[in-house]
Protein backbone atom coordinates (compact mmCIF):
# COMPACT_ATOMS: atom_id res chain seq x y z
CA UNK A 1 0.00 0.00 0.00
CA UNK A 2 1.69 3.43 -0.66
CA UNK A 3 2.17 6.02 1.70
CA UNK A 4 1.24 9.15 0.29
CA UNK A 5 3.09 12.48 1.00
CA UNK A 6 1.89 14.50 3.77
CA UNK A 7 1.10 18.30 2.69
CA UNK A 8 4.02 19.21 4.12
CA UNK A 9 5.79 16.81 2.57
CA UNK A 10 4.30 17.49 -0.55
CA UNK A 11 5.17 21.13 -0.03
CA UNK A 12 8.86 20.55 0.51
CA UNK A 13 9.31 17.73 -2.46
CA UNK A 14 7.60 20.41 -4.96
CA UNK A 15 10.26 23.39 -3.62
CA UNK A 16 13.33 20.96 -4.31
CA UNK A 17 11.59 20.27 -8.17
CA UNK A 18 10.99 24.12 -8.09
CA UNK A 19 14.26 25.04 -6.95
CA UNK A 20 16.53 22.75 -8.35
CA UNK A 21 15.22 23.08 -11.62
CA UNK A 22 15.39 26.92 -11.42
CA UNK A 23 18.96 26.89 -9.69
CA UNK A 24 20.03 24.91 -12.93
CA UNK A 25 18.42 26.76 -15.75
CA UNK A 26 20.21 30.27 -13.92
CA UNK A 27 23.19 28.36 -13.82
CA UNK A 28 23.28 27.22 -16.90
CA UNK A 29 22.34 30.94 -18.19
CA UNK A 30 25.04 32.33 -15.97
CA UNK A 31 27.59 30.54 -17.35
CA UNK A 32 25.83 30.86 -21.66
CA UNK A 33 25.86 34.58 -21.31
CA UNK A 34 29.03 35.16 -19.99
CA UNK A 35 31.43 32.46 -21.48
CA UNK A 36 31.22 29.72 -24.23
CA UNK A 37 30.11 27.04 -21.78
CA UNK A 38 26.82 25.31 -20.96
CA UNK A 39 26.75 24.07 -17.15
CA UNK A 40 27.25 20.51 -18.32
CA UNK A 41 30.30 21.06 -21.05
CA UNK A 42 31.58 23.20 -17.79
CA UNK A 43 30.93 19.82 -15.53
CA UNK A 44 32.78 18.09 -17.95
CA UNK A 45 35.98 19.73 -17.82
CA UNK A 46 35.83 20.06 -14.21
CA UNK A 47 35.80 16.36 -14.00
CA UNK A 48 38.89 15.89 -16.53
CA UNK A 49 40.52 18.79 -14.75
CA UNK A 50 40.35 16.64 -12.03
CA UNK A 51 41.68 13.71 -13.10
CA UNK A 52 45.30 12.26 -14.23
CA UNK A 53 46.41 14.03 -17.00
CA UNK A 54 43.06 15.12 -17.32
CA UNK A 55 42.02 12.18 -18.90
CA UNK A 56 38.81 9.81 -18.03
CA UNK A 57 37.38 6.73 -19.61
CA UNK A 58 33.96 8.29 -21.05
CA UNK A 59 31.91 5.69 -18.68
CA UNK A 60 33.37 6.83 -15.94
CA UNK A 61 32.95 10.34 -17.19
CA UNK A 62 29.12 9.51 -17.63
CA UNK A 63 28.77 7.53 -14.32
CA UNK A 64 30.50 10.28 -12.23
CA UNK A 65 28.30 13.18 -13.49
CA UNK A 66 25.25 10.85 -13.48
CA UNK A 67 24.49 11.09 -17.77
CA UNK A 68 23.75 8.53 -19.53
CA UNK A 69 26.23 7.04 -22.09
CA UNK A 70 24.15 8.48 -24.72
CA UNK A 71 23.68 11.80 -23.31
CA UNK A 72 27.62 12.15 -22.63
CA UNK A 73 28.81 11.17 -26.15
CA UNK A 74 26.52 13.94 -27.44
CA UNK A 75 27.84 16.29 -24.98
CA UNK A 76 31.68 14.99 -25.63
CA UNK A 77 31.22 15.52 -29.39
CA UNK A 78 29.83 19.08 -29.30
CA UNK A 79 32.88 20.09 -27.39
CA UNK A 80 35.16 18.08 -29.27
CA UNK A 81 34.20 20.16 -32.68
CA UNK A 82 35.02 22.60 -30.58
CA UNK A 83 38.30 22.04 -29.86
CA UNK A 84 37.71 21.44 -25.97
CA UNK A 85 38.60 17.77 -25.73
CA UNK A 86 39.53 14.95 -27.90
CA UNK A 87 38.27 11.32 -27.77
CA UNK A 88 41.37 8.63 -28.12
CA UNK A 89 41.23 5.01 -27.67
CA UNK A 90 41.83 4.13 -24.13
CA UNK A 91 45.26 3.64 -22.64
CA UNK A 92 44.27 1.22 -20.49
CA UNK A 93 43.18 -1.45 -22.77
CA UNK A 94 42.77 -0.10 -25.68
CA UNK A 95 38.70 -1.69 -25.93
CA UNK A 96 37.04 1.40 -24.22
CA UNK A 97 37.22 5.32 -25.08
CA UNK A 98 39.05 7.75 -23.04
CA UNK A 99 38.04 11.62 -23.34
CA UNK A 100 40.80 14.09 -22.80
CA UNK A 101 41.27 17.84 -22.25
CA UNK A 102 43.07 19.96 -24.47
CA UNK A 103 44.57 22.85 -23.80
CA UNK A 104 42.01 25.09 -25.05
CA UNK A 105 39.39 23.42 -22.61
CA UNK A 106 41.83 24.07 -20.01
CA UNK A 107 41.73 27.48 -21.00
CA UNK A 108 38.09 27.71 -21.28
CA UNK A 109 38.05 25.94 -18.18
CA UNK A 110 40.12 28.60 -16.41
CA UNK A 111 37.89 31.47 -17.61
CA UNK A 112 34.75 29.82 -16.88
CA UNK A 113 36.00 29.34 -13.66
CA UNK A 114 35.02 32.75 -11.93
CA UNK A 115 31.84 33.27 -13.28
CA UNK A 116 30.33 29.58 -12.32
CA UNK A 117 31.75 30.20 -8.55
CA UNK A 118 29.87 33.83 -8.47
CA UNK A 119 26.67 32.01 -9.94
CA UNK A 120 27.09 29.53 -7.40
CA UNK A 121 27.89 31.77 -4.64
CA UNK A 122 24.84 34.45 -5.37
CA UNK A 123 22.38 31.82 -6.77
CA UNK A 124 22.96 29.49 -3.42
CA UNK A 125 25.42 30.06 -0.89
CA UNK A 126 24.38 33.71 -0.10
CA UNK A 127 20.68 32.73 -0.24
CA UNK A 128 20.83 29.73 2.41
CA UNK A 129 22.38 29.64 5.84
CA UNK A 130 25.72 27.91 6.38
CA UNK A 131 23.71 24.82 8.36
CA UNK A 132 21.28 24.27 5.08
CA UNK A 133 23.88 24.50 3.00
CA UNK A 134 25.20 21.94 5.11
CA UNK A 135 21.72 19.87 5.24
CA UNK A 136 21.16 20.06 1.92
CA UNK A 137 24.99 18.18 1.33
CA UNK A 138 24.21 16.07 3.61
CA UNK A 139 21.10 14.43 2.66
CA UNK A 140 21.95 14.76 -0.81
CA UNK A 141 24.73 12.22 -0.02
CA UNK A 142 22.57 9.89 1.37
CA UNK A 143 20.48 9.85 -1.51
CA UNK A 144 22.86 9.25 -4.09
CA UNK A 145 24.27 6.92 -1.67
CA UNK A 146 20.80 4.79 -1.42
CA UNK A 147 20.86 5.30 -5.50
CA UNK A 148 24.09 3.40 -5.58
CA UNK A 149 23.24 0.45 -3.28
CA UNK A 150 19.74 0.25 -5.30
CA UNK A 151 20.10 1.89 -8.52
CA UNK A 152 17.90 1.83 -11.28
CA UNK A 153 17.23 -0.44 -14.46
Amino acid sequence: MTEWLDLEQQRQWRSLLTGTSALFAALNHDLESQTDLGLNEYEVLVRLSESPERTLRMSVLAEGLVHSRSRITHTVARMERRGLVRRQPSTCDGRGVDCAMTDAGYAALVAAARVHVDSVRTRLVDIVTPAELAAIGEGFERVAAAIAEDPPD
